[in-house]
C-alpha cells in the first residue's frame, strides 16, 4: 500500500468500465444523492479522513441539503473501495456536499470542515494513514475557489497562533467524483456504532462566523 506519496503513472490500477450505481435516495433525510439537484442549490468537495464520520457530520448540520460519500482527485475512472484503499488510484474519500446558500453560505460549510479534522497531517488522518485520507476540497468554480484560499488562510493564522503545523490541504478544481458502495453511503446512520474516526485541532474558526 502507497501511504506517504501519490502513485506513479506505471503504478496506476487501470480504469473500469462499469460505475458503481448507488440508492438516489439519502438514508436519512429521503432527499436526492444523485443530480440533478434542486436548481439554486451548491455543492462543494471535502476529503476529512475516512468518510463515514465526515458524511454525518454534514447530513446532521440542518442547513445541508444532501450529502453522499465517494472518490476524487485522482485518475483512476470507476475505482472500488479496495482499488482506493491500496492507493494505486491517486483518489482520496470525499464528500459530496450540497447545500442551500440562502441558508447557510460556502464559508460556514469551511468552517465546518476545518474544524472536523486536521489539515496539517498530510497522508493521513490520525491513526488512519494513506493518500485515501488525504484533506482535500474541490472547488466548482473561480468564486468557490477564492472563498476556500481566504478560509485556509484565515484557519492556517489561527493555528499558528495555537503553534500548530501547517496546512496540507489539496485545494484543486473539480475533476472528478464516483460514488462509493452503497454500503458507504450514510455509513453511521445505518451501523450508529461504526468507526467514525472525525477529530479535529481543537482550534476554532472564529472568524468564519461573521460571514455565515
Amino acid at each position: 500500500m502507497l501511504k506517504h506519496r501519490l502513485p506513479r503513472d506505471s503504478e496506476i490500477i487501470p480504469n473500469r468500465a462499469e460505475k458503481i450505481i448507488v440508492s438516489p435516495t439519502h438514508f436519512v433525510n429521503g432527499r436526492t444523492i444523485v443530480p440533478p439537484f434542486p436548481e439554486h442549490m451548491e455543492s462543494v468537495i471535502v476529503g476529512m479522513g475516512c468518510f463515514w464520520g465526515a458524511e454525518r457530520v454534514f447530513w446532521e448540520t440542518p442547513q445541508v441539503y444532501s450529502t453522499s460519500v465517494g472518490y476524487a482527485g485522482g485518475i483512476t475512472k470507476n475505482p472500488t473501495y479496495e482499488d482506493v484503499c491500496s492507493g494505486r488510484t491517486g483518489h482520496t474519500e470525499v464528500v459530496y456536499v450540497t447545500f442551500d446558500p440562502v441558508e447557510i453560505t460556502l464559508s460556514k460549510i469551511l468552517q465546518i470542515f476545518w474544524e472536523n479534522h486536521d489539515p496539517t497531517q498530510g497522508m493521513r488522518q490520525g491513526n488512519d494513514r494513506g493518500t485515501q485520507y488525504r484533506s482535500a476540497i474541490y472547488y466548482f468554480n473561480p468564486e468557490q475557489h477564492s472563498a476556500c484560499l481566504q478560509s485556509r488562510d484565515q484557519y492556517q493564522a489561527l493555528l499558528d497562533k495555537a503553534g500548530l503545523s501547517k496546512i496540507t490541504t489539496e485545494i484543486s478544481p473539480y475533476t472528478n467524483y464516483y460514488y462509493a458502495e452503497s454500503y458507504h453511503q450514510q455509513y453511521l446512520a445505518k451501523v450508529p456504532s461504526g468507526y467514525c474516526g472525525i477529530g479535529g485541532t481543537g482550534v476554532c474558526f472564529r472568524e468564519s462566523v461573521k460571514h455565515a
